[in-house]
């Protein structure tokens, strides 16, 4: 057989056969190994150490875990924040635009047009009697004063 491979192989230009071998062949053999009555003898350094593992892992887990549930609740908190902002800034313009209607709807001027729809007019010299007891000086000084307050509850 080693002819025969030799003049399939031809020869080099120096003169030396070309071999396709570069080392020693390796031959591997199936062999049927029994291990049904091998017993695994615990080791207790090693369950020790895998129980430290494992404690360190759980602790690493929970850490990272922690941080998580922190940063995302940030995150939740910055979207909230930002969504009252935008209610709070809804209702400013909402509270501005009810006080100028409420500006409007006091204006003397149209208060005196619908009163004149109505039928109502000014009051005539006389008509109007005032409750306070001013002096007719207005320049004058005033002494203030206390009025007592009664109050009647109704049951």
């Amino acid at each position: 057989m080693a002819t025969a491979v030799m003049t399939q192989q031809g020869v080099m230009p120096t003169g030396r056969p070309r071999s396709i071998w570069t080392g020693t062949p390796e031959i591997y053999f199936a062999k049927a190994i029994d291990n049904s009555r091998l017993v695994k003898v615990e080791d207790p350094r090693r369950s020790r150490e895998m129980r430290q593992f494992a404690i360190a892992l759980a602790c690493l887990f929970l850490l990272v875990m922690t941080y998580a549930l922190q940063h995302f609740k940030a995150i939740e908190y910055g979207y909230k924040i930002e969504a009252l902002k935008l209610q709070r800034d809804g209702l400013a313009e909402m509270n501005r635009e009810y006080q100028l209607q409420e500006a409007t709807l006091r204006s003397p001027e149209r208060i005196d047009a619908i009163a004149r729809q109505f039928g109502l007019q000014p009051p005539q010299a006389g008509q109007v009697i005032r409750m306070d007891n001013a002096t007719a000086d207005a320049s004058a000084p005033v002494m203030a004063s206390v009025r007592p307050v009664s109050m009647i509850a109704i049951r």
